[in-house]
């Protein structure tokens, strides 16, 4: 018993130790976005981006981009310079699983904006940002490290007009490109629970 609980402290500080944090350089990684592309967070040194953890059938996500309003900021923050990056982590048995091609029809359906969808069915980056839920949102300054992470806003409804929330996200680009510190850098994100394939 003994040793099971110094094992089960052992992985919470292993866990613990690759988690991210913000203030602390965002981990860099490595990912094949729907069109074979490879992305590497790297590449966008010297740009604000914005990471979004998503989930196509998560009703929390879908009112985001059904209302229109996820891709009017990307829009907007895509003119600003900014760059976006979906990541989505549900493995290959889930129902939810988008193969390339339906992920290609689903991104042209909803007019997403996002620079890249990245295909994280294994789950590498979702794990290695410590993703919970969908939508839960990440923003790296342009100095790599990370400025904010938690909700997208302060409206935890799958339901409504997200557009009359507070959004953490554009809250924090527009103080990181006023040169200005992150007011609100991590919150609590709501949501779908992500769903890894452990």
């Amino acid at each position: 018993m003994k040793k099971l609980i110094i094992l089960l402290v052992a992985m919470a500080f292993a866990a613990t130790a690759f988690a991210v944090e913000v203030g602390k350089p965002a981990p860099d990684f490595t990912g094949t976005d729907i069109n074979g592309k490879t992305i590497k967070l790297s590449d966008y040194k010297g740009k604000i981006v914005v990471i979004e953890s998503y989930n196509s059938d998560c009703p929390f996500c879908m009112n985001h981009y059904k209302t229109g309003a996820m891709q009017e900021l990307q829009r907007e923050l895509a003119a600003k310079g900014v760059v976006w990056l979906m990541v989505d982590s549900v493995n290959t048995k889930n129902f939810s699983y988008r193969t390339p091609e339906q992920a290609r029809k689903e991104s042209a359906d909803l007019k997403i904006a996002a620079t890249a969808w990245i295909d994280d069915n294994s789950g590498t980056i979702g794990h290695l940002y410590g993703m919970l839920t969908t939508p839960q949102m990440f923003v790296i300054a342009a100095d790599g490290t990370l400025a904010y992470d938690g909700a997208i806003d302060d409206r935890p409804e799958p339901f409504g007009d997200p557009r009359a929330a507070k959004n953490y996200v554009r809250a924090a680009v527009g103080e990181l490109q006023a040169g200005k510190p992150v007011t609100i850098s991590a919150t609590k994100p709501y949501g779908c629970a992500v769903k890894y394939a452990d």
